[in-house]
């Protein structure tokens, strides 16, 4: 299984490239960052092409790049998101923007890219939304905004891909990665709160990948059993 994954060098996407291997599978990546070495055996080497997802025509280089050198594509899993904290009068502009154009105006230029060849295999895409993408919280406009697209996108296009593509939309709780270093105190997890496994999460969805034909699973919430965000 040829499996194309966004951000795949750190936090859910690495979870998710070492799950591919694991389970036999080639994993591509598309991230901003070059990806490192991987601890696990499964997946000592990767391929991967250093793009950022916001910026479309070169997504769409790297997807055809990973895709021709790979025979094609079997299923795209768009791990990759960034966040900006704060009242919407606080964010600067442009930080506000990245966080729509990354998470839902990239997943859309990811899947676009690879549609061609996820047709011709009858192939599956997994979006990342977020708990956050069915409930708003405060000082989340960006993320909320680009979630809820996320969601709203990927039900769309289980509904036009019907009986040719696989499409599943998967919205994770709060999870041990990175994604909440660089946040002021207040908007990081307090001290003893419950995330869940990023491995965890990256098992979800390959069971989702690893559906037999006309099996699909639609949506799938994974999260710790007292996430405050769900339901």
């Amino acid at each position: 299984m040829r499996v194309l994954i966004t951000g795949g060098a750190s936090g859910l996407g690495a979870a998710v490239v070492e799950a591919v291997a694991k389970h036999g599978g080639r994993p591509l990546v598309i991230d901003r960052s070059p990806v490192p070495p991987s601890a696990a055996a499964e997946a000592p080497d990767v391929e991967h092409v250093q793009a950022d997802v916001a910026d479309r025509l070169a997504v769409e280089r790297a997807v055809g790049d990973l895709a021709r050198a790979a025979g094609g594509l079997d299923a795209v899993v768009t791990a990759a998101g960034v966040d900006a904290c704060g009242e919407l009068g606080d964010v600067p502009a442009a930080e506000w923007e990245r966080v729509v154009q990354v998470n839902l105006l990239g997943t859309a230029a990811v899947v676009r890219a690879a549609l061609p060849y996820l047709l011709e295999s009858r192939g599956r895409v997994v979006t990342i939304a977020s708990t956050l993408g069915l409930r708003a919280v405060s000082d989340a406009t960006a993320y909320c905004a680009s979630k809820f697209g996320v969601v709203g996108f990927t039900r769309a296009l289980a509904a036009e891909t019907a009986g040719r593509l696989g499409v599943t939309l998967v919205v994770p709780g709060g999870m041990r990665t990175a994604f909440f270093d660089n946040r002021q105190e207040r908007y990081k997890p307090p001290p003893g709160m419950r995330l869940s496994d990023p491995r965890e999460v990256a098992e979800a969805i390959m069971f989702a990948l690893t559906r037999p034909p006309g099996c699909e699973v639609r949506e799938l919430v994974v999260c710790p059993d007292r996430e405050t965000s769900w339901p």
